[in-house]
């Protein structure tokens, strides 16, 4: 027999019983579709005739796009026989610097504004413990700090004086920033083909993802603010002697190591390099057809993981780069749509029953 305690005590314990509401009891007004040919069939051609004209129109644009590419894997050490990719594998000999030299013609004109990249292929920037591998804190400016243990194995590093110091930038993605040099030079100008190093890496990259520390107590001096640290193991030069000639481009705000910084998603990609510079003499119109000489300082090595690298000169359209994958897609996709349509609708016309004999459907009706 039940006594009182027991009695409060269930009274007590909280329903599990959920809230008597519409939401919680799955009492809401629900709508299913239903799949009938007067639904399905405008569907399939709508699509068909939108995607159809919006695949063609990205197809135009991408073709405006002029591109030469050239792939300098395997160019061969100038004055010698030697490919730089071998040559700068050898570590039995005191090496210089690698220069190869690749002659092209461009046989029309690029007009207007022109870019250049440099192509990676094989390249998985997108692996896990590479993307993770970088202090964004450090990149701020915030030096009072240790590096980010995401940066480990590259998070420290011995001076050129064997003291053992943090490194700045830290990470796998700074310590493998591509170090080519690459310039153009025009047989018809007789000169190099003028350029715009600043310009290239996202405003909202440089604008918010990277600062450069306080200088304010190293009188300026950018190099000072720098002093506890020491360069990535894989770089020449330290951070600050990215580019001496612009202090505005200089350390953590250059932009060429903004770009590399920004990890690309597949295992080929390309990444603007540099622009070229309208406002001088003979090049106000763009790119005009004729010799050129590639000239490159080859020091960034791809063979070793098969990869290959290539020198890219393009122009851009209202959307961008030449990228016809897109618009194929559109065409394909409705083009596709349009002939599902068209036999849906023949089928529909020659085999489907009338709304008479629908309807007068009873469990007598033979089945045919």
């Amino acid at each position: 027999m039940a006594t009182s305690s027991d009695t409060s005590e269930q009274n007590n314990v909280k329903s599990r019983r959920p809230a008597e509401s519409a939401f919680k009891q799955q009492r809401l007004p629900a709508w299913q579709p239903i799949l009938t040919a007067g639904t399905v069939l405008p569907t399939f051609f709508v699509i068909g005739i939108a995607f159809i004209p919006v695949g063609i129109g990205l197809l135009y644009f991408s073709d405006e796009v002029k591109e030469h590419v050239i792939d300098y894997t395997y160019c061969t050490k100038k004055g010698d026989t030697i490919a730089c990719a071998d040559y700068i594998r050898q570590t039995n000999v005191t090496l210089d610097k690698c220069i190869c030299e690749k002659d092209f013609n461009l046989t029309e004109d690029f007009k207007a504004e022109v870019y250049f990249y440099y192509g990676l292929s094989n390249y998985y920037q997108n692996h896990r413990r590479y993307v993770k591998s970088r202090d964004d804190s450090q990149l701020l400016g915030r030096l009072n700090q240790p590096p980010s243990s995401d940066c480990e194995p590259f998070a420290y590093d011995h001076d050129d004086n064997g003291v053992r110091k943090p490194v700045a930038p830290c990470g796998a993605i700074a310590n493998s920033l591509f170090n080519d040099t690459l310039k153009l030079y025009s047989h018809d100008h007789g000169d190099a083909v003028p350029v715009l190093r600043t310009g290239i890496a996202w405003n909202s990259d440089k604008d918010i993802k990277f600062r450069n520390p306080d200088t304010s107590a190293f009188n300026g001096s950018l190099q000072a603010a720098f002093a506890n640290y020491t360069k990535p193991a894989n770089w020449a030069v330290h951070v600050w002697e990215l580019d001496l000639n612009d202090t505005n481009n200089n350390g953590f705000l250059n932009e060429d190591l903004i770009v590399w910084m920004r990890t690309a998603a597949l295992p080929t990609f390309r990444k603007l390099y540099r622009r070229v510079d309208h406002g001088k003499t003979g090049f106000r119109t763009g790119l005009n057809r004729g010799l050129y000489t590639l000239t490159i300082e080859y020091n960034y090595p791809v063979t070793d993981f098969d990869g290959t690298k290539s020198f890219i000169i393009s122009t851009t359209s209202l959307l961008g780069g030449k990228n016809p994958f897109l618009g194929v897609a559109y065409v394909v996709v409705g083009t596709l749509c349009l002939m599902l349509g068209i036999i849906l609708l023949i089928i529909h016309v020659r085999c489907s029953k009338s709304t008479t004999e629908m309807i007068n459907v009873n469990p007598r009706t033979p089945y045919s």
